[in-house]
């Protein structure tokens, strides 16, 4: 039953929540489904007012690091340990059956089918295909599985310091059981994968339903420049810059005007910037921003009128630089 399903995601800061409203804003567009976003306590009140007014349910959940520095450190990437805080998403008992999406996902497609999947069913990982990547996850909630993962993250930590080490290590039947529970690439097709096979990408990009933005550059820090309407893809990533545009123009239309200046960090930064061809914000603006949220989360997005990129690339400020 649609009724006791969701998606579900994590926001770890103020900054993941932007990640988390985006993708929020995207999955609407395409399903009646429950969003259930987990948050740390790092997420200020600011934040969740907004995640409230997307998600149907915000939950706070502890953060748990696995402290695991000398295995963290073969990954270069130290802050993946409080990740580890996703295995909270177990404890959503409510729900029959959850997919899990990280917070540096975008929905371009109606994947619902994936509801049809068991636990575990995921994306094999291209650094490691024997293992699945934990971006996006076909789970059931269970108590039992969540209190069985953290006994395993006591008694056998996590080979790579993370919830995916964990994860694998837990499922471990996963590349042998049933491939049933292999979900195909374009269920979690990451940036860097697509760039190192560009004719696979050319043949069967359309196909695309979830993009994974994967590694330490996320949509959010890709430069835009105001006075030539150009993005400035970091990294192997210029293939993607039709999801980054995107994943702006979600960002412009339908999560910036209600930022407010009392988030945290990044998202406070962007709060102050102005989209609205440099007049300031009043009610009838408000409300006006408000229709269009409305209208593009019933799937009616104006494309080729104000919701066009070209007129968001128009209204973003020149801020946006120094940010």
């Amino acid at each position: 039953m649609a009724e006791d399903q969701a998606y579900v995601t994590l926001a770890t800061d103020d900054t993941y929540g932007l990640g988390a409203l985006v993708l929020a804003h995207s999955l609407k567009r395409f399903t009646n489904r429950k969003l259930v976003v987990l948050v740390s306590p790092n997420v200020t009140p600011h934040m969740r007012s907004q995640l409230s007014s997307v998600f149907d349910e915000v939950r706070e959940v502890n953060v748990l690091d696995s402290k695991d520095e000398a295995r963290l450190a073969l990954m270069a990437r130290p802050e993946l340990g409080v990740t580890l805080t996703k295995i909270h998403c177990w404890c959503l008992t409510h729900y029959s059956k959850a997919v899990f999406l990280d917070a540096d996902t975008l929905v371009v497609q109606n994947c619902d089918e994936l509801f049809d999947r068991e636990e575990l069913s995921a994306v094999a990982d291209v650094g490691w295909p024997d293992c699945f990547n934990s971006g996006v996850f076909v789970f059931r909630p269970s108590e039992e599985t969540f209190r069985a993962l953290l006994n395993h993250a006591r008694e056998h930590g996590s080979f790579d310091g993370g919830d995916q080490g964990l994860l694998n290590s837990y499922f471990s039947d996963w590349r042998t059981k049933d491939i049933s529970r292999h979900l195909s690439f374009i269920y979690n097709m990451n940036s860097n994968a697509s760039y190192t096979y560009l004719p696979a990408y050319k043949q069967f990009g359309s196909d695309v339903k979830i993009i994974h933005f994967l590694g330490p550059v996320k949509p959010w820090m890709h430069r835009y420049h105001p006075g030539t309407g150009r993005l400035d893809v970091f990294g192997d990533c210029r293939h993607l810059e039709e999801h980054l545009r995107l994943w702006w123009n979600i960002f412009a239309t339908q999560v910036q005007p209600f930022l407010q200046p009392d988030c945290a960090g990044l998202a406070g930064a962007l709060s102050r910037v102005s989209l609205e061809e440099g007049e300031g914000r009043t009610p009838e603006t408000a409300a006006s921003s408000q229709a269009r949220r409305h209208a593009w989360e019933r799937g009616q997005i104006d494309y080729l009128g104000s919701d066009a990129f070209s007129n968001i690339e128009r209204k973003l400020d020149a801020a946006i630089d120094g940010v």
